[in-house]
């Protein structure tokens, strides 16, 4: 069944339970995108920032994540091509916001994952 293996499998049921709930092919590439996006320092400050700030522009976000206003934009932009954060114009001014609430949802699990004690992981 596997192409990787020309053995058969242990157990061939569960084997075939499992390969038909797997997700399709395009969400897991959708899903790698995504991870990989979130894989960058910068991007995830400015997602913490947006968690805790709400609705905030460039200058600002620059300001709290101590990064440059052209390095904040084109995170920003790479953010909203995968519907991570929305932009809302007023004027001159782009202000941005958390897309939803499965991104909150992601980071928040994400953070609380990485903080979690560590006593409680043993082998």
């Amino acid at each position: 069944m596997s192409v990787y293996s020309h053995e058969p499998p242990v157990d061939a049921d569960r084997v075939s339970a499992v390969m038909a709930s797997l997700p399709p092919q395009a969400a897991i590439e959708g899903l790698a995108e995504v991870f990989g996006l979130l894989a960058d320092p910068g991007r995830l400050r400015l997602m913490a920032a947006l968690l805790e700030g709400g609705e905030m522009c460039v200058r600002d976000l620059a300001a709290a994540c101590g990064q440059s206003e052209s390095s904040v934009s084109h995170a920003l932009r790479l953010l909203r091509l995968n519907r991570v954060v929305k932009v809302r114009r007023s004027g001159r001014m782009a202000y941005y916001r958390l897309a939803d609430s499965h991104v909150r949802m992601l980071f928040d699990l994400a953070l609380t994952h990485v903080t979690h004690d560590e006593g409680d992981h043993r082998e």
